[in-house]
């Protein structure tokens, strides 16, 4: 469910015409619609109604310091792979208590920062880093809340890149090791185990391999508790899908029955890590049409590009594209491109499309996640602006850059100038 409609013929964000909002920003530039953002975390949240749970907005989805406010305001925490994140999370509001810390590639100076900033646990993914937390900790005169991201071999059946749950993934601790580690860990002065983690992969749109992964947890979780390892936090991580094309995923209230069911009988508060599901229909990208060539193939180039929206040209991925004036009967098979200087600059490939001329505006669908989070500066192109619409009004959440941001930090030697 989201609200981007038509309304005489004119794509609308809530009560807020698209043409509006690019008259007065410009584009390219991803748009953001509160009511949707507000409805999907309520109805994922609420899913879980009935047993202790908290639910930890995965940031690298969808980063903004107003769209992780808006999770804040209705009690949402952080899942956090860097740094960085921490810094979004805390200067958002959230609480730390609430922030989990995942990622494979902790350093020293993100581990110190987490602890220093009180957050909830770390999500430990191999016994090195263990060490060097402990170290940490040590350092810092302070005990390290920890739980081990348990790598259950559960195939997500989702795309290669973000599966994560498989024994050749980089992501966890093998779960026949875990038990040692988890025994060696409990030992360490400057540690203290109160979690298992698990998060296999992403855009998942099967509840089996959640319950599977659930059911392997509950019995490792068992034999830590007759080891005399006390297990207070279970994090089932994120990646429940969502529709950008011809997906049926499961409605988060299905999923949240099938998992509270398989939690009967384990005294844990339940840590979860969506993302996707919450933001990635909530959030388009607008784009303007610059030129259209016709040939063997047909090509509509438009202002945005691969390093604006990375998706299709990393993951062949799908996002359906809607004009903003949708009254167009005439249709064309045509790619859909940028003016990025690469083959791979692509958004769309011989879809179905309609006849989209000069300066017409056309919505990539479903770009909440992993839209903007993953842009970069490729080509000098300065990342695009941020909005977001509640109700009949609007707000820019995060500016355009300018050619100034590009070189912010750069610096020519002396020895250059002189020459």
């Amino acid at each position: 469910m989201h609200y981007y409609t038509y309304k005489n013929d004119i794509l609308h964000c809530e009560d807020v015409p698209l043409p509006e909002i690019a008259r007065n920003v410009g584009t390219p530039f991803y748009l953001y619609s509160t009511a949707t953002l507000t409805r999907h975390f309520k109805a994922f949240d609420g899913a879980f109604e009935g047993i202790p749970h908290i639910t930890c907005f995965a940031v690298k989805s969808c980063s903004n310091l107003a769209i992780l406010r808006l999770f804040a305001n209705m009690g949402g925490g952080a899942d956090i792979v860097s740094g960085g994140e921490l810094f979004r999370a805390l200067e958002a509001g959230i609480d730390p208590k609430r922030i989990v810390y995942s990622g494979v590639g902790k350093t020293e100076e993100e581990l110190r920062y987490g602890l220093q900033a009180g957050i909830l646990q770390f999500n430990v993914e191999s016994e090195q880093e263990l060490f060097k937390l402990q170290d940490v900790a040590a350092s810092l005169k302070s005990v390290a809340p920890v739980s081990f991201r348990v790598n259950p071999d559960v195939d997500p059946k989702t795309h290669a890149y973000i599966s994560t749950g498989l024994a050749q993934n980089k992501f966890g601790i093998a779960i026949a090791d875990a038990e040692r580690i988890y025994r060696n860990a409990a030992a360490m002065p400057n540690i203290h185990v109160q979690g298992v983690s698990c998060h296999i992969g992403s855009q998942l749109t099967k509840i089996s391999p959640f319950v599977e992964s659930l059911h392997k947890l509950k019995l490792f979780v068992g034999c830590l508790q007759e080891s005399g390892i006390e297990i207070s936090y279970l994090d089932l991580g994120g990646g429940l899908g969502i529709t950008y094309g011809e997906e049926e995923p499961p409605h988060p209230q299905t999923y949240g029955d099938a998992i509270k069911k398989e939690m009967e009988g384990l005294h844990c508060t339940l840590i979860l890590e969506p993302g996707r599901v919450i933001v990635g229909n909530a959030g388009i990208l607008v784009a303007k049409v610059l030129y259209t060539k016709a040939g063997v193939k047909n090509f509509i180039v438009v202002d945005a590009a691969m390093n604006d929206l990375a998706r299709p040209s990393l993951y062949n991925a799908y996002h359906a594209i809607q004009p903003v004036i949708g009254n167009r009967q005439e249709k064309m098979i045509a790619d859909v491109v940028g003016p990025i200087c690469e083959t791979g600059d692509f958004l769309a490939k011989d879809k179905e499309l309609p006849a989209f001329q000069p300066n017409d505006l056309l919505a990539l669908m479903s770009a909440g996640a992993y839209g903007f989070t993953m842009s970069s500066n490729y080509n000098s192109r300065p990342r695009v602006a941020e909005v977001l619409v509640n109700g009949n009004g609007y707000h820019v959440i995060r500016q355009r850059e300018t050619h100034e941001h590009l070189i912010a930090g750069e610096s020519i030697p002396e020895y250059l100038i002189e020459s």
